[in-house]
């Protein structure tokens, strides 16, 4: 079994020992904490929160736990059901909410839940918050109402088309453009969300042909939920027929974008972000943000437009926080997470689906070809296993002075930025592991740098 607690919710396996696991105890206990965190925050006059969840199979348990200890603390609760991560965000705001709480692990297997945590903007916890929930849950210093103030409950399923009318009604969202394609479109939902939302957003984006693959939301996935190539081999084998122009696959919370060409091959990860930020530099003038482990490709995309590029840490409350202080038109994560102010701050695998088609209906090519259009970069991601008690901080400033005559960013972790080529090292907060990732322009030139500097490290922890 396993509980992680961070600042940004908390997660864990279902059932085992309370502490251990994800159990009913640990539920209620971090939902009362999140509730007394949001009241000493102050809500403004407003006492309502939002409660959404993916398809997973202990959804509904997770569910009655959660809406029960909000009642419980005073709080009124709109449960709006089977909903993305991105409409549960939203929600937030269109009902005038103080908070909002998503019951989705991501692309964590089924045997996961977890409890994303939301402010009054329906944007994630920020660290100072994460440290106070923390605190509370550990100190047990909340307190529940007495019975002249429970909550009310209520529930109000039409978030998800409030959702899509929002993205419909976005000046780039060309749906004549799409409509006039005739795209045929497959999606892969791993048998949640997206199964209920993205038929509904393509029908009305004017997709005509959609072939659906894993679409039951029965929360019982039918491949590893991450959106990685080596769990899509059915998707790819089903491209590889040549009946459609593109698939989508979305993770369990439909925050992630993965695309798959005409040809069955991958767009890759990475090129998601990249693709819709050229759509929306082609129309709208602006800087860019994505993490500082993703792709080297936005920021050479960025400069085409004259446009500034900027990295922020990973995670992304921290690239939300860059996007804001830029004044980023687009932004988001290598891993498929595409985040559009116009619409709102945060990853939303629905509104990257409509910009991507509005681009690939205007520009009048296949996938393939307009993935010819992008830098090619190859990435490689590599983890150094420690020993406890490893002085992660104290290796990574001597890698910092190993390698001062280049470019260095020391945000998050270590980024030694070379001509041409990267690698960022950072330091597990929950296991004793240093991440390496590293860019090149081939993959052996990626895995070849990779290696190089894990040597390094080895050798500076000696």
């Amino acid at each position: 079994m396993t509980l992680i607690k961070s600042i940004s919710g908390i997660r864990g396996t279902i059932g085992g020992v309370p502490g251990e696991g994800l159990t009913p105890i640990d539920i209620v206990k971090f939902t009362a904490a999140y509730a007394e965190l949001i009241r000493r925050r102050g809500t403004g006059g407003k006492n309502r929160i939002i409660v959404g969840r993916d398809a997973r199979i202990s959804g509904g348990m997770v569910k009655d736990l959660v809406c029960g200890t909000l009642l419980g603390m005073g709080f009124d609760v709109v449960n709006i059901g089977l909903a993305s991560t991105p409409t549960t965000e939203m929600a937030v705001v269109l009902s005038g909410a103080c908070g909002g709480i998503i019951l989705t692990a991501s692309h964590n297997p089924k045997q996961w839940n977890a409890l994303k945590l939301l402010n009054e903007q329906g944007e994630f916890l920020n660290a100072e918050d994460g440290k106070e929930l923390l605190s509370i849950a550990e100190s047990e210093t909340f307190v529940f109402s007495d019975i002249d103030k429970l909550g009310k409950y209520t529930e109000d399923d039409s978030f998800a088309q409030k959702h899509i009318d929002r993205i419909l009604a976005l000046p780039l969202v060309d749906v004549e453009a799409i409509r006039k394609a005739d795209l045929h479109v497959a999606i892969d939902c791993v048998n949640s969300v997206g199964g209920i939302v993205l038929p509904l957003l393509l029908e009305q984006l004017g997709v005509r042909h959609v072939d659906k693959l894993y679409c039951e939301p029965s929360g019982d996935f039918q491949h590893n939920p991450e959106p990685l190539e080596r769990n899509l081999i059915d998707i790819m084998r089903f491209m590889a027929g040549g009946k459609n122009d593109v698939a989508f696959v979305v993770d369990p919370d439909v925050d992630r974008l993965a695309v798959i060409c005409e040809d069955g091959k991958m767009y890759g990860e990475e090129y998601t972000l990249v693709t819709v930020a050229d759509y929306i530099l082609k129309h709208t003038p602006g800087n860019t943000v994505s993490n500082l482990s993703s792709t080297r490709a936005l920021s050479d995309v960025t400069r085409r437009y004259g446009m500034e590029y900027n990295a922020s840490a990973v995670g992304e409350v921290n690239v939300v926080e860059m996007m804001k202080r830029t004044h980023a038109v687009i932004g988001g994560e290598g891993n498929g997470g595409v985040i559009y102010p116009e619409l709102h701050y945060g990853r939303d695998a629905l509104v990257g689906i409509a910009l991507f088609l509005s681009h690939l209906a205007h520009e009048k090519k296949t996938v393939s070809e307009l993935r010819t259009g992008y830098p090619n970069y190859f990435m490689a991601k590599n983890r150094i296993e420690l020993t406890e008690g490893t002085n992660v901080d104290a290796i990574l400033e001597k890698l910092k002075e190993r390698y001062k005559d280049e470019k260095i960013t020391d945000i998050d972790g270590v980024k030694i930025d070379f001509p041409s080529q990267w690698v960022h090292l950072r330091k597990s907060n929950t296991e004793p592991i240093i991440r390496v990732y590293s860019e090149a322009e081939t993959q052996e030139a990626a895995d070849m740098l990779g290696k190089e500097i894990m040597n390094v490290v080895i050798q500076l922890t000696k």
